[in-house]
């Protein structure tokens, strides 16, 4: 996570509370919003498969309502699996209907200009960068794409990221907001 963002958030009223899921540490049972950023899920893949108590955790803050937002390796533990680069299948969290996989790897790199029609607590137009290897998979074309997305010179790259509910995410960073600040 970026600490500018974190300190705006704080900024702005809201009470941060870390946790890792690594440790065995679940989200504070009363949040708002749960924040996953990025990280190298692939490398902890099996000890966060095992995390069950995470992904319950999870679920009861995004079914009491409280937004939940993964970013890169936070969206890759949102989806139902990580394939590593040995092709085994490792259970995340299942919230959102998608897998991921390293078998195949593929740089995803670059900065990106993010727009969204949805009734989020961000500007409706933001900027960040995507920096992966994997891949979705096994993606689920119920939930709607959380953004659309171009590139640094406005070349259109189409939609990116999904939203279920209070569940969202997608492999893009979020560095900042772009324009106005008009939130959705």
């Amino acid at each position: 996570a970026y600490p500018h963002l974190l300190d705006a958030w704080h900024e702005a009223g809201a009470q941060i509370i870390p946790f890792s899921p690594l440790a065995g540490e679940a989200p504070d049972p009363d949040a708002d919003a749960v924040y996953l950023p990025g990280g190298y899920p692939e490398l902890h893949a099996g000890a966060l498969s095992a995390c069950t108590q995470l992904f319950a955790a999870i679920r009861q803050r995004a079914e009491a309502g409280a937004l939940v937002y993964g970013e890169c390796g936070g969206f890759m533990v949102l989806g139902e699996g990580l394939i590593d680069a040995e092709g085994v299948c490792h259970a995340m969290a299942g919230l959102l209907p998608f897998a991921t996989s390293f078998a195949e790897p593929k740089l995803h790199l670059g900065y990106r200009r993010l727009a969204h029609a949805g009734a989020l607590p961000w500007p409706r137009r933001l900027r960040g960068h995507e920096f992966h290897y994997s891949r979705l998979v096994a993606q689920d074309d119920g939930a709607p794409p959380l953004f659309e997305v171009e590139d640094s010179r406005g070349r259109s790259l189409g939609p990116a990221g999904l939203r279920l509910g209070p569940v969202l995410g997608s492999y893009i960073h979020v560095v900042d907001g772009e324009g106005s600040g008009d939130t959705g």
